[in-house]
C-alpha cells in the first residue's frame, strides 16, 4: 500500500428540504386548512478518527464528499427526513486545515474523535407554520437553506514517541529493523527509505513507538533531495535520535548538516530533546573511532553513544536513554493534580 500523507478534498453539506404548501381536503370535513409540513435538515459532514488506518491513500481516489439533501415536506403535516451525513474516516495524527494550508481546523489525535466540518442547511417551513389568527390559509412556504461548501487539506503527522533523523545511509532503517518488528527496505545506497516508517520498540518490559523518516541532505529545507516535508512526521515525537554514520568523512560536519536543516524547518523541532549516536562503529578501527567521536562530541556538545545495529553494540543503552527522556516528557505533560485540603 502506498504511503500518502497529504490530500486536498472538497466537501459539501446537504441542502435543507423545502417546506410544502398543502391544504387538508377530506370528505365530510367542512373546514380544511393548511397542513404543509416542514423540510428536513440537510446532512452534515464529519471527520472521524478511526483505528486501522495509517495513511491517507483512500483520498487519492475520492476527493469529493457530499452529504444528502434533506427530505421535502408533504401534506398532512408530514415533515421531511434529515439528509444522511457524510463521514470522512482519517487515521490518528491527521490535521485538517483550510485551503490556505496554514489555518488548522482540527487535529485528530485519538481514536473516536469526531469533528463537524460543515453543517447541513435547515429545512424550510411549510405553510402550516405561517398560520395565524388573521391569516388562516397561508399560501407560502420556505425553501431549504443551502449547504456549505469547503475545500480542505488533510495532512498526516505520524504519532510516535521517538523519531530517527540523520543523513541518508546513517543506519536509521537498520536501527528500526533491529529494535522493532518493522521491515523497512535496507540497501547500501542513499535514499533507500522513501516513505516514513513506524515500529514498536519493546525493551525493559516497556513499549514505545519509533518513527523513521527519509534522510536529510544539505539544502533539504530548499527542496534538495526529498526535501524536509517528512520532518512533519517527527513533530509530535518527544525525543529525537540523531544517528551519524561512523564511516562518513567527518562525523561533526555530518551532524551539523542535519541540525542546520532541522533548525531551518522550525516548528519547534530544533527545541526537542536530542540523543546523538555514532552508528556503524563495527566497520571502524580504534583510531578512526576515537577521531570520529572527538569530532562528533565537539559538534554536538554532548557525549555521543556508540552503536552498531548489525552487531547490537550499544543498542540497549540507546533504548534506555530514549525511555528515560520519554518518561520525563510524559510526567511534564500530565497536568498537576491540586491536592485537596484535609478535613476531619
Amino acid at each position: 500500500m502506498k504511503f500518502l500523507d497529504q490530500a486536498k478534498i472538497f466537501i459539501r453539506s446537504g441542502n435543507g428540504g423545502g417546506g410544502a404548501i398543502s391544504f387538508r381536503r377530506e370528505k365530510f370535513i367542512e373546514f380544511g386548512g393548511p397542513d404543509g409540513g416542514d423540510g428536513g435538515r440537510g446532512g452534515d459532514v464529519w471527520a472521524e478518527c478511526v483505528e486501522g488506518l495509517n495513511t491517507l491513500i483512500d483520498y487519492r481516489y475520492q476527493q469529493h464528499f457530499k452529504a444528502k439533501t434533506g427530505g421535502h415536506g408533504m401534506g398532512k403535516n408530514r415533515h421531511g427526513a434529515k439528509g444522511s451525513d457524510a463521514v470522512l474516516k482519517v487515521p490518528a495524527g491527521t490535521e485538517i486545515l483550510e485551503e490556505d494550508g496554514e489555518t488548522v481546523i482540527a487535529d485528530m489525535t485519538h481514536v473516536g474523535q469526531r469533528v463537524l466540518l460543515a453543517k447541513g442547511g435547515n429545512g424550510g417551513f411549510g405553510n402550516a407554520y405561517f398560520t395565524t389568527s388573521t391569516n388562516r390559509a397561508p399560501r407560502r412556504a420556505n425553501p431549504g437553506q443551502e449547504g456549505i461548501e469547503r475545500t480542505l487539506i488533510l495532512r498526516l503527522k505520524l504519532i510516535a514517541d521517538a523519531g530517527l533523523v540523520g543523513l541518508p545511509n546513517a543506519g536509521k532503517s537498520t536501527f528500526l529493523a533491529t529494535t522493532t518488528a518493522a521491515k523497512p527496505k535496507i540497501a547500501d545506497y542513499p535514499f533507500t527509505t522513501l516513505h516514513p516508517g513506524l515500529g514498536v520498540v519493546r525493551a525493559y518490559n516497556r513499549e514505545f513507538v519509533l518513527a523513521d523518516i527519509p534522510g536529510l541532505i544539505e539544502g533539504a529545507s530548499e527542496g534538495v533531495g526529498l526535501g524536509d516535508r517528512f520532518l512533519s512526521h517527527v513533530e509530535r515525537c518527544r525525543v529525537l535520535l540523531h544517528l551519524v554514520e561512523g564511516t562518513s568523512e567527518d562525523a561533526g560536519e555530518a551532524y551539523k548538516t542535519v541540525r542546520h536543516e532541522i533548525e531551518a524547518y522550525g516548528h519547534g523541532l530544533d527545541e526537542k530533546p536530542e540523543i546523538v549516536a555514532l552508528s556503524k562503529v563495527d566497520a571502524l578501527d580504534e583510531d578512526t573511532l576515537k577521531e570520529q567521536l572527538k569530532k562528533l562530541k565537539k559538534a554536538s556538545k554532548r557525549t555521543p553513544y556508540v552503536i552498531s545495529s548489525a552487531s547490537g553494540q550499544g543498542v540497549q543503552e540507546v533504548l534506555q536513554a530514549l525511555l528515560g527522556v520519554i518518561d520525563q516528557a510524559k510526567v511534564e505533560e500530565e497536568p498537576s493534580q491540586p491536592q485537596e485540603e484535609w478535613h476531619p
